[in-house]
């Protein structure tokens, strides 16, 4: 079976058909349970997300602060493995038909075995994976078995990056281009600076993928300035510290259909 990168590609194409950004909702697999993490990413979609990234727990989330840590170890915790992750991949992708990206560092696909978590993630229906610490220059026996595999490589660029870079790093890519909006970690901000719309433009004259931005994004207000400029615009630990700070997991689930439904409302303000 092969995976989704053209349902990834067409989705975006779709919302820059509307004149709008794309939403694309971040949250971990197991978090707060492995059925409670498929339930949130329903719940996001169901509130107007155009995509959903599910995250890999990892036990050295070097892109990820303090939010998104504190859920990692919860389905650690809670003996989250990869299988959970697929499981959570096929189901939500059933139940929405939007596309489900994993996003994950590099050990644990190292560990598991490039062709054994490529072949998994396409049968399951995903879309694609989002790489934070795979180095462009070691990536090919990677791109090699995701393109056979029909899932999109999507990497992440960072403000610091020189334009060189960018380009090196763009002509890798498939499906969009991550840019981080500021050098750190994930986590709400009270700005995402000028620093993105620099970068999206730097970006973008390197490539004719789509842009879009994560790192900061928590309101209607932030992701209506990232939307004049991006192609997409990612939230992550707006989504999971709704789902910390409910009293239990149905109200969890509310408070993400509603923070997305907000969120939905903001890419369309562009």
């Amino acid at each position: 079976m092969s995976g989704n990168i053209e349902l990834l590609s067409a989705t975006l194409a779709a919302a820059r058909a509307e004149d709008r950004a794309a939403l694309i909702a971040y949250l971990p697999a197991g978090f707060p349970s492995v059925d409670g993490g498929i339930e949130a990413v329903k719940a996001v979609v169901a509130g107007g997300a155009d995509v959903v990234e599910v995250g890999l727990p990892h036990s050295d989330p070097v892109l990820d602060g303090p939010v998104i840590q504190t859920a990692d170890d919860i389905a650690l915790r809670g003996g989250v493995k990869i299988a959970d992750v697929m499981r959570t991949v096929r189901e939500a992708y059933e139940a929405t038909g939007v596309p489900i990206l994993v996003m994950t560092y590099w050990n644990p696909i190292d560990r598991y075995g490039i062709e054994r978590f490529t072949a998994e993630l396409a049968e399951a229906g995903g879309a694609g994976c989002i790489l934070p610490d795979l180095p462009v220059q070691e990536s090919s026996v990677w791109r090699e078995h995701a393109d056979k595999h029909g899932l999109a490589t999507v990497f992440v660029v960072a403000p610091s990056s020189k334009d060189e870079r960018l380009a090196t790093i763009t002509a890798a890519g498939s499906g969009f281009v991550y840019a981080a909006s500021l050098m750190g970690v994930t986590g709400t901000r009270e700005s995402v600076g000028e620093q993105a719309q620099d970068l999206v433009r730097r970006t973008r004259a390197t490539t004719g993928l789509p842009v879009c931005v994560g790192l900061g994004v928590s309101n209607a207000q932030q992701a209506a300035e990232v939307a004049a400029f991006a192609d997409g615009v990612i939230v992550g630990s707006a989504f999971v510290k709704r789902m910390l700070d409910a009293p239990d997991e149905e109200a969890g689930l509310a408070a993400v259909r509603s923070l997305a439904g907000e969120l939905a409302e903001g890419v369309r303000k562009r």
